[in-house]
């Protein structure tokens, strides 16, 4: 089965096909599908903005379409960065301006209020309008600096216990991961769609 993938993001979609891989979905980027669109997430959940995309896709392939609107929230910055995860530093921000912004909204703040957790929100989307959304999260804590060599965005400061998402393995970090998560259980939800 051919689903369409609603992502620009090519590391975030590398992580999304193997996942879907492993469900026996063949996943179509929008380059594949020659799609090319500016979707406006102005929703106020992930939960929303996971829907707006995966609708404009499904819309425009005609294909069952799955998007995934991520982020992370950080309990002393009261949730913040949220929704604006990929723009916290500002609305074109590098991956390292938004870590770099982050460490300086939390210097001098101790490990017991550093905690956070990235939260997936994962949209399936019919062409006839039929829809499901799946959650996952990951709970962890933000470190103090960089470790890692792997992952992407926030992931060398993204802490579960003493090790990094950018320490650990794509195996390692899919059994674990918000995505991973809400993506199993979209893999249940896909039943009742086909």
């Amino acid at each position: 089965m051919v689903f369409a993938v609603a992502t620009n993001n090519q590391k975030k979609l590398k992580e999304i096909q193997r996942i879907l891989d492993s469900f026996g979905i063949q996943a179509k980027t929008l380059k594949e599908l020659n799609i090319q669109v500016e979707i406006e997430e102005n929703g106020t959940t992930f939960e929303e903005n996971a829907v707006i995309k995966a609708k404009t896709i499904a819309d425009i392939s005609k294909l069952p379409t799955i998007s995934d609107d991520s982020g992370l929230e950080v309990d002393f910055l009261n949730g913040a960065p949220g929704v604006y995860t990929a723009r916290y530093a500002g609305e074109h921000a590098t991956d390292d301006e938004n870590i770099d912004k982050l460490l300086a909204s939390l210097k001098d703040v101790s490990r017991e209020n550093r905690n956070a957790r990235f939260v997936s929100a994962v949209c399936l989307y019919m062409p006839d309008g039929r829809h499901t959304v799946c959650r996952g999260t990951c709970e962890g804590w933000i470190g103090t600096e960089r470790i890692g060599e792997g992952g992407f965005g926030y992931d060398p400061v993204f802490m579960v216990g003493d090790k990094s998402y950018s320490q650990m393995s794509p195996q390692e970090k899919d059994a674990i991961s918000h995505r991973g998560e809400a993506l199993g259980k979209l893999k249940e939800e896909i039943k009742n769609f086909i």
